[in-house]
């Protein structure tokens, strides 16, 4: 029977987009389990523990990076949190802006898991957690890309999960709705937005990056061997709310 031991907190995760909004509550919140944090970002900083500045889009770095993590201690998981929403008329979608929300949003993932892959078996084990969002299972006009990429990512945490199971590396999606941070809260500010998210979300509104933040901690926290593969929809119940 396949079985692991609980994640050590010695050994370190790595966050990715570490710096602020949703990223930098998942910092704070692993680090106060007592997890040493590896927080990657463009610019260097983190919000907790230990920073490394690393375009995730950049394979060459992305791999020096996780090396250099490795060398002050192993690693025993993964939060590909790394992102960014652009929306658009879908007819006049530009293949270049495409290709960039998915080298960014999916490809960045599934290159992050494939370069932690080497150092969670080394570890005897481990999980990744990746942030996808309740998008990947709507049809949302004017955000085709966006759609696309995280539809894809909860794939490849299904692919992953089934072929690294022997390894005892575990891979989950956490799918969020709506989170105010500060990139977005301008926009669910206005009236209109507000309004909606009044009438849709039956919890009436927006939810919080810490609340987000509370559930990747407590699956790391929690390590349940029996839960990989999962999509695991944190939206207020927005989604499956037919008013």
């Amino acid at each position: 029977m396949l079985e692991r031991n609980h994640l050590p907190t010695r050994g370190q995760i790595i966050v990715t987009g570490a710096s602020r909004g949703i990223g930098a509550a998942i910092a704070c919140d692993l680090a106060e389990r007592g997890y040493r944090v590896a927080g990657l970002s463009r610019s260097g900083s983190s919000s907790a523990g230990t920073g490394y500045a690393c375009d995730v889009t950049d394979e060459a770095a992305l791999h020096a990076c996780f090396a250099a993590i490795a060398g002050s201690g192993p690693i025993i998981g993964l939060v590909n949190n790394a992102g960014a929403h652009r929306s658009g008329v879908s007819a006049e979608l530009a293949t270049e802006t495409y290709e960039a929300v998915m080298r960014l949003d999916a490809t960045a993932v599934m290159v992050g898991c494939r370069e932690v892959y080497p150092h969670l078996k080394a570890s005897g084990g481990g999980l990744i957690v990746n942030i996808g969002s309740f998008f990947e299972r709507l049809g949302v006009p004017g955000n085709l890309a966006y759609c696309a990429a995280k539809a894809a990512v909860g794939a490849m945490t299904r692919c992953l999960a089934a072929e690294w199971a022997r390894d005892y590396i575990r891979v989950l999606n956490v799918a969020p709705g709506y989170i105010e941070t500060d990139l977005n809260r301008e926009f669910l500010a206005q009236e209109k937005n507000r309004a909606y998210l009044a009438r849709r979300v039956p919890l009436g509104r927006a939810g919080t990056p810490e609340e987000v933040a509370r559930l990747v901690g407590t699956l790391f926290e929690a390590d349940i061997p029996y839960l990989t593969g999962e999509t695991i929809t944190m939206d207020g119940g927005h989604g499956s709310n037919h008013a």
